[in-house]
C-alpha cells in the first residue's frame, strides 16, 4: 500500500466549487477575486510564474455581476484576504499560504 501524500505536497482546492462557495475570496479597491478551484499544488505555484487560478471576479465592468474564468495568481497575490468570507477550511488550514 503506498504511503498518502504529504500535506504540503497535494493540491486541496483542485475540486470546482460554486461562486458562493468559494475556497478563498481577494478584495481590492471595487474589485473581488473569489478563488473556485486551484490547478497546481502550492509548491508548485510558487515556481511557476504562469499558474493560474479558477476565479469569479466582480469589478468596475462587471456591472455587479461575476466574469469567470482562469486568473494568473500573480494577479492576485498582492490583493487582501477577506478574513471574514473564508469557508471555515481555509481559515482552519495551517498550510495555507496565501
Amino acid at each position: 500500500m503506498p504511503a498518502p501524500p504529504k500535506t504540503g505536497d497535494v493540491n486541496l482546492c483542485a475540486k470546482s466549487r460554486k461562486v458562493n462557495e468559494p475556497y478563498e475570496i481577494y478584495i481590492a479597491p471595487n474589485w473581488e477575486w473569489r478563488v473556485l478551484k486551484k490547478y497546481q499544488k502550492p509548491s508548485l505555484e510558487k515556481t511557476n510564474p504562469y499558474a493560474r487560478w479558477f476565479c469569479a471576479v466582480k469589478g468596475p465592468g462587471t456591472f455587479d455581476s461575476y466574469d469567470m474564468g482562469d486568473t494568473y495568481i500573480n494577479d492576485i497575490r498582492g490583493m487582501k484576504l477577506h478574513p471574514n468570507e473564508l469557508t471555515s477550511w481555509c481559515r482552519d488550514n495551517p498550510w495555507r499560504q496565501y
